[in-house]
Parts: C-alpha cells; structure tokens; sequence
C-alpha cells in the first residue's frame, strides 16, 4: 500500500546537510519525493513509498544527521499522488 506524508522537521536542520543526507537516505529506501529548506527555518520532506519504508524514513527524521540537531517533526498523511518519479532536493 502507498503511503504519501508531509515531514515537517523543526531544530538546527537548515545550514547542516540535512537536505543532502535526507537525499541519501530516500535513495537508500527508494522513496520518491523531495525535500526544501522552508524560510521559517524547518525542513519539509514529502515523500511517497510503502508504509514500512515511510515509516523507516519517519524514524529517520526523528534524528537527522549527526550534523543536525532535530526538536521536533510534524508528520502530515497526505492522498498518494504517484507524481514523483525519483527524490529531489529543491
């Protein structure tokens, strides 16, 4: 079953290859989507795969990389869309 959710990661994420390493770690899962610097300084990731594999990626988030410092993330569902066909940064 195809999951789709909105990542809203709020701490010291912006300025720290966070964006990158959440490139890596999508590519690793294979999951479709892409992830933004918002201007108020979080994160957003949307993302689109398999349940188990969104829930590996949510557990990611809840971390970071070791560059980053994670408070808080805000997860959204959202209706699958199947618009994606790779994972960006933009």
């Amino acid at each position: 079953m195809m999951r789709k959710v909105r990542i809203l990661v709020s701490g010291r994420v912006q300025g720290v290859y966070f964006r990158a390493f959440t490139l890596k770690k999508a590519n690793q899962l294979a999951v479709l989507g892409t992830v933004r610097n918002l201007p108020d300084g979080r994160v957003e990731i949307i993302a689109e795969a398999g349940t188990a594999t969104i829930e590996k990626l949510i557990s990611w988030s809840q971390k970071g990389p070791i560059t980053a410092r994670v408070d808080h993330i805000d997860v959204t569902e959202l209706e699958p869309t199947n618009e994606f066909v790779s994972f960006s940064i933009l």
